[in-house]
């Protein structure tokens, strides 16, 4: 081609070697001038390079990836000969037929079956050691790892799981009561719902342990999830897997550790969740604790219907404040309010003494606490309702002798008495007796529930010279603001049988004070208490200094019903006070009361405040008229009220 010279004969050459189309060469043929004969082969001469460059840019492309893909084949083969020559088989394969096995083999649900198997099948299709593969592979195997129909044998034995729950636990009639009745229920019918208890009191009175006890007591598994500070509701309904690190909930994960779909699962602390931007995990609760939905509750991370209704829940909380009223009404709630002091000395003596010697190294033979020393601990050394504090002042004592008996020998043998007890412990913490020495105008004991079980609390009045103010003071809550009105209202309407001057609330001031309510105590039942210390205060007749009362106080005087009277009562006990005023309306709670209580309590009922004035005041000074009582206190700062203007 190089050598022709004529352009005619050039085009021809170049056509005849070179693959066009047919259609092209006809074209190139009827061109009669051999410029334009040119020009056109060279336009499709430039067309096929264009052509051949992507062809090549192609195959090279290609060719890289087929090298890498070698590359890893080979190394793949290279790692697997190696660990073969080591003894090791195929982990990738071994590892499916595993889990095939184990899906064919497992009790599951029809659609957990159906979604194992797809992302069984999905996961064979991945590269192992992809990330994908990895989260797959997770699934798989959480979803595997949970129980599916396993359940295990609930003894059914009525004597026997007497038996266990009163040698682990001292009194909770209640409480054993409800679990022998579930015992009963179980013999009678094939399957049955589990019950949602709610346990109910302050600290210290054996919820948790409880629960450890219907465990072993129904031989079921036992598992136990602390709420305190949850409050992400992924925490109870899981991560959806489209997020990195995503699990199943808290719910899912404790199921899996019980290896059961039949445990006993304690959810301790209930009222202590919060709530922020995250979500709600109380309102998450309401499906897991509800008897009609929990049979097909929905983890979001298996995205897969779990019977949840043959667990039996067990909650715990101190106080109902804390759990919102549509989770309250799932659960079958149970008030420990607290133990009595005989109680406590059976509990001590029976449990929590030789429970602290063991702790403390002691042998049996070294320490002796008699009666007489374990009560002056209760009574001069804590002020519980459980039996916490109780517990570690005996581990003092414990201590305390394990010391000397390292010093002087292991056959040394200490018998603690009522006279050694305040060597051992020091100082007493409170006074035996919390009555006052003389009866007090203006001071009257209230009785109140906190977080930590009933409390009593003085309720000071003092009339000082002013403008008809009514003074709060000493952490009060809205409950209380508003009963104090209601109290002075009902002492204004009254002012003519009290012997009052018409117009006595436009010269003095009025300072309803909380001292020592450190528990910033709350609620409606401080109404009559309040309004008895007023009354007393403005006549001047002193209040009874044996009595407290607890009652809530309308407008006309009528006195209503209070709850935790349980809790009251025992915390009036506890102090030395055997007069308490309640509500006629709480006559029925009288019976939840233990029987060692009634029967040294004088509990007065009443339906109005004139009864409860009659009661609780005694006779004014004679020779003195009756007129506001003078008080040494003055009201200078706390939130000030105005005094209504008409009843």
């Amino acid at each position: 081609v190089a050598a022709i010279d004529d352009p005619s004969e050039l085009s021809d050459t170049l056509v005849a070697n070179l693959s066009f189309k047919l259609e092209d060469r006809q074209e190139l043929l009827e061109l009669n001038e051999p410029k334009k004969r040119l020009e056109k082969i060279l336009a499709f001469v430039q067309g096929e390079i264009e052509i051949l460059q992507v062809e090549k840019k192609i195959k090279s492309r290609v060719r890289r990836q087929m090298e890498k893909t070698q590359k890893e084949y080979y190394l793949n083969e290279q790692m697997q000969a190696i660990q073969k020559e080591l003894g090791d088989k195929d982990e990738f394969r071994n590892e499916m037929q595993d889990l095939e096995q184990a899906i064919a083999e497992k009790e599951l649900t029809a659609e957990a079956r159906q979604r194992l198997t797809k992302e069984l099948r999905k996961l064979k299709m991945m590269n192992p050691m992809s990330a994908e593969a990895a989260v797959v592979r997770n699934y798989v195997d959480w979803t595997l790892s949970i129980p599916w129909g396993q359940t295990t044998e609930e003894k059914l034995e009525l004597a026997s799981a007497a038996k266990v729950l009163d040698a682990d636990h001292y009194g909770l009639q209640k409480v054993k009561e409800r679990v022998l009745e579930h015992l009963a229920v179980a013999t009678l019918v094939d399957k049955m719902k589990g019950p949602i208890l709610c346990l109910v009191g302050p600290p210290g009175v054996g919820k948790t342990s409880l629960a450890q006890s219907i465990a072993t007591a129904t031989g079921r598994n036992f598992v136990r999830q602390a709420l305190g500070g949850v409050r992400d509701e992924a925490e109870i309904r899981g991560h959806r897997r489209t997020y990195i690190g995503a699990l199943p909930g808290k719910i899912i994960q404790c199921m899996k550790k019980a290896g059961s779909t039949n445990p006993v699962f304690l959810l301790d602390e209930v009222d202590k969740m919060s709530t922020d931007f995250r979500g709600d995990p109380a309102s998450a609760l309401l499906e897991v604790l509800d008897p009609e939905q929990n049979h097909t509750f929905n983890d979001h991370y298996l995205e897969l219907d779990y019977d949840l209704s043959q667990v039996m829940f067990i909650c715990t909380a101190n106080t109902l404040e804390g759990i919102p009223v549509a989770l309250q009404d799932r659960l079958e709630i149970i008030r420990l309010a607290g133990y009595t002091e005989q109680e406590k000395l059976a509990i001590a003596h029976r449990y929590l003494i030789e429970k602290q010697m063991e702790a403390n190294g002691l042998k049996e033979n070294n320490l002796t606490i008699s009666r007489q020393a374990c009560e002056r601990v209760i009574r001069e050394y804590t002020k519980e309702a459980g039996v916490r504090n109780l517990e570690r002042e005996l581990a003092k004592i414990c201590r305390k002798v394990a010391r000397r008996i390292v010093w002087k020998g292991e056959d040394l043998e200490i018998r603690v008495t009522s006279e050694n007890v305040q060597k051992l412990l020091g100082v007493p913490k409170f006074n035996q007796s919390h009555m006052d020495l003389q009866d007090q105008v203006g001071v009257v004991k209230g009785l109140a529930v906190s977080p930590w079980g009933g409390e009593t609390l003085d309720i000071e009045v003092a009339v000082v010279p002013g403008k008809g103010k009514l003074i709060l003071t000493g952490r009060l809550g809205d409950w209380l603001k508003e009963s104090a009105s209601a109290g002075f209202s009902y002492v204004r309407s009254r002012a003519e049988s009290l012997g009052l001057e018409e117009e006595f609330y436009d010269q003095y001031d009025f300072h309803i004070h909380y001292p020592g309510n450190a528990l910033k105590t709350d609620g409606p039942s401080a109404g009559i208490s309040m309004a008895t210390a007023l009354t007393s205060a403005l006549t001047g007749a002193p209040v009874r200094r044996d009595i407290a009362m607890t009652g809530e106080i309308s407008l006309r005087g009528r006195v209503l019903q209070i709850g935790g009277l349980k809790d009251k009562v025992l915390a009036a006990h506890r102090v030395g006070i055997r007069h308490v005023v309640i509500p006629d309306a709480n006559k029925k709670d009288i019976e939840d009361i233990p029987k060692s209580i009634r029967e040294v309590m004088h509990i007065t009922t009443v339906t109005h405040m004139d009864e409860v004035i009659a009661e609780a005041l005694l006779p004014k000074p004679s020779g003195e008229h009756l007129q506001p009582h003078p008080s040494a206190v003055a009201a200078d700062e706390g939130m000030v009220l105005e005094a209504p203007t008409e009843h």
